[in-house]
C-alpha cells in the first residue's frame, strides 16, 4: 500500500529491501524474488536489491538466475571480491568452466596472491584441457618482479616435471633479486638447489647450497646437502671438507659425525678392491669410527652400514692383524694412512689401538 500510494519516496531501498526480508523469514523466496524485481525496476543500479535477489535465487535453486545477478553485480561493483567468488563457485557448479577461468583471472588482478583463486584456476584450466601451467607462466611473465608469482610457477613447474624451467625461472629471480631480502633469496637458493638435483646436474646444485650457505653460515644442514651432493658427484675431498665443517658448526649433533663417516664409506664401495686392500680397510675402519660416534650422540640413521662393517670386521676393516703384518717402521709412527690414488684426499689416519700388542 506504501507503494501504491507512493509513500516510499526516497526510502526504496530500505522499503523493497525489508520487504523481500519478512517473505524470507516466511519462507516465501518467490514472493521475495517479485518484490525484489519491483524494486529493481525503480533502483536497476541498487546493490543491495541485487544481492538479496540473487540470495532468493539460491534459494529457489535457480543457478542461471542467480548467475545472472552476480554477472549484474559485477559490473555494478567491479572490484567486489564477494559476488566474483561467488560467480566463479556458480560457474564451476554448472560446469562453465571457460567464464570461470575469466572470473578467477579477474580476481587475481584484484588480489595476486590469493591462493584460494590460484588453485581454483589450476582446476579450472584443467577441465577446460589447458595447460594449468599457462596461467602460471603468464601472472610471472606480466609481473616479473614479483618473487611470488615467480617461485609459485616454479614451484608448478617441478610438480609437473619441468624441472629445467623452473631451474630457468629460479635463475631469473636470483638475477634481478639484488634489492629482494635474504629471506626470498634463501627460498629462491634452496629451490634452485632442488632443482638442479632433480636433473642430475650436482655440480650446480652444489654451488647454489654453498651460496645459500654464505647467507647463512650457522645452518648445518645446509652444510650437510652439499656434503650430500659432492659424496654423489664422487668429488669425496669436498665432501670431506665440508662434513668437517659441519662437525666445528653442530659438534654436538650427531648428524655431522654421521655425514663425515658417509664420505668415507661411499669412498670405500666406490674405490675398493674385489678383496679389499689394506687402504680399503682403512677408509672403512674410519667410516666405521664415525657412524659409532653418531650412534653415541644419538643419531642412528647409519646404523645398518655400522652393524654391516662390524659383522664383516675381519674382511673389511683395519684392525689387529692388519696392523700386525705392517712394516715396523710403520708400526713405530703409531698410525697409519691410506696411501693409494683413490684415496688421495683422505689425511685423517687410523692410530692404533692400545691392545694391538
Amino acid at each position: 500500500e506504501l507503494v501504491d500510494l507512493g509513500c516510499d519516496k526516497g526510502s526504496e531501498e530500505e522499503i523493497f529491501q525489508y520487504w523481500a526480508i519478512a517473505y524470507e523469514f516466511l519462507g516465501r523466496f518467490d514472493s521475495s524474488e517479485y518484490v525484489l524485481l519491483q524494486g529493481l525496476k525503480r533502483l536497476p543500479d541498487n546493490v543491495n536489491l541485487r544481492k538479496r535477489l540473487a540470495y532468493a535465487y539460491k534459494r529457489l535453486g535457480n543457478a542461471e538466475k542467480e548467475i545472472f545477478e552476480y554477472e549484474n553485480l559485477i559490473d555494478l561493483t567491479p572490484d567486489d571480491l564477494e559476488p566474483l567468488n561467488s560467480l566463479s563457485e556458480l560457474y564451476a557448479k554448472v560446469g562453465r568452466y571457460d567464464d570461470q577461468v575469466f572470473v578467477l583471472q579477474r580476481i587475481l588482478e584484484i588480489d595476486p596472491n590469493n591462493k584460494n583463486a590460484q588453485g581454483d584456476l589450476a582446476q579450472a584450466f584443467e577441465a577446460t584441457g589447458k595447460d594449468p601451467l599457462d596461467i602460471h607462466r603468464r601472472r610471472f611473465e606480466d609481473n616479473p618482479t614479483n618473487y611470488s608469482f615467480g617461485i609459485d610457477l616454479a614451484d608448478q613447474l617441478m610438480l609437473a616435471g619441468e624441472e629445467e624451467e623452473a631451474v630457468e625461472v629460479l635463475n631469473k629471480l636470483r638475477r634481478d633479486g639484488g634489492n629482494s631480502g635474504s629471506v626470498t633469496n634463501k627460498l629462491v637458493l634452496q629451490k634452485l638447489a632442488t632443482a638442479y638435483s632433480e636433473i642430475d646436474n650436482l655440480e650446480l646444485a652444489s654451488g647454489a647450497y654453498e651460496k645459500l650457505y654464505d647467507l647463512d653460515p650457522r645452518d648445518f644442514k645446509t652444510i650437510l646437502e652439499i656434503v650430500k651432493v659432492n659424496t654423489a658427484i664422487g668429488d669425496y675431498g669436498k665432501a670431506m671438507k665440508w662434513a668437517e665443517e659441519s662437525i666445528k658448526t653442530a659438534s654436538d649433533n650427531g648428524e655431522s659425525f654421521g655425514a663425515k663417516g658417509s664420505v668415507y664409506y661411499a669412498a670405500f664401495q666406490d674405490c675398493r678392491e674385489n678383496f679389499p686392500t689394506t687402504n680399503d680397510k682403512i677408509v672403512a675402519a674410519l667410516a666405521y669410527n664415525y657412524f659409532k660416534m653418531a650412534e653415541d650422540k644419538g643419531h642412528n640413521r647409519y646404523k645398518r652400514d655400522r652393524i654391516y662393517l662390524e659383522n664383516n670386521r675381519d674382511d673389511l676393516v683395519f684392525g689387529q692383524t692388519d696392523w700386525f703384518m705392517l712394516d715396523e717402521d710403520v708400526k713405530r709412527q703409531g698410525s697409519i694412512s691410506p696411501k693409494s690414488e683413490c684415496y688421495a684426499w683422505v689425511s685423517e689416519p687410523i692410530k692404533k689401538d692400545p691392545s694391538w700388542n
